[in-house]
């Protein structure tokens, strides 16, 4: 044994410790919250002092976890929970969503496509992230499921219940409490982001990511738009770059595809623009 690995293990294991603290003998002493090891202690671990480790609690254990899974870098996909699959088009809660139910299909597909790609990689590059919901999500996740390979999926705790969908690789399927770390995920190793018509929280996403991106706070990447006819309704961007509020270079940050071959030839031909 090395002095380094007699070092490592010269003190006993915080699992140790917890398991030993289980065993003692049951007296009013040992059974007050003050005598509780500090890091198995619920009840402390979710006091408001305590947020500033919670977060990086939530920032640590996901990053982790990829880190052992040899996951390098990830294909995002944003868009809307309610878009339903063409096959439930009818049954939308508005016409408007049953027409949107194509890119369901296009998520897919894309999806399945890089997920091909990343299995010559063995996995280690190119891996589906979605936010683990349905609609668009539920997409990525089954387009990766069908191609034989791993997918991400970072959910997050809302006040009506709802499970990861079906086809989040388990062991790569997170919780998360913070919405700002949750999106740190997203983006730390995002290779390509691809936004399809969603909601609120979509537009966060996207919104954000553009911030960053234009701020020179991440590096730049292929931002991919599906649905010309939805983001041009919804968003006003040459109202926003005419006003003067962003800059007509900022129009650059993303492109608009309609389908998922378009999408996959952009990012095989991406190059970084030169400033």
């Amino acid at each position: 044994m090395t002095d380094k690995e007699e070092r490592a293990h010269s003190m006993p294991h915080s699992d140790e410790d917890a398991a030993r603290a289980e065993r003692i003998p049951d007296t009013p002493q040992t059974r007050a919250p003050a005598y509780r090891l500090a890091f198995t202690d619920r009840e402390f671990l979710l006091r408001k002092e305590l947020r500033p480790v919670r977060l990086q609690l939530e920032l640590l254990k996901p990053e982790m976890i990829m880190d052992e899974r040899g996951i390098e870098s990830t294909v995002v996909l944003f868009g809307g929970a309610r878009i339903p699959a063409p096959e439930h088009a009818d049954t939308a809660r508005t016409p408007t969503l049953g027409a949107l139910s194509k890119y369901y299909e296009q998520a897919r597909r894309f999806a399945r496509i890089m997920t091909e790609r990343s299995l010559a990689t063995y996995g280690r590059e190119f891996v589906i992230c979605t936010g683990g919901g349905p609609g668009v999500m539920e997409a990525g996740n089954m387009g990766a499921e069908e191609a034989g390979g791993q997918s991400i999926g970072l959910s997050i705790v809302l006040p009506h219940e709802q499970a990861p969908n079906d086809y989040v690789t388990p062991d790569l399927c997170f919780n998360f409490h913070y919405f700002a770390i949750r999106k740190m995920h997203f983006l730390m190793r995002a290779r390509a982001i691809t936004v399809f018509p969603g909601g609120f929280g979509t537009m966060d996403e996207l919104f954000e990511t553009l911030t960053l991106i234009q701020t020179g706070r991440m590096k730049r990447v292929p931002i991919l738009l599906f649905g010309r006819e939805f983001w041009d309704e919804v968003i006003n961007w040459k109202a926003l770059a005419k006003a003067g509020t962003i800059s007509d270079d900022d129009l650059d940050l993303f492109r608009y595809v309609e389908t998922a071959d378009e999408a996959v030839q952009i990012i095989d031909e991406w190059e970084l623009p030169r400033d």
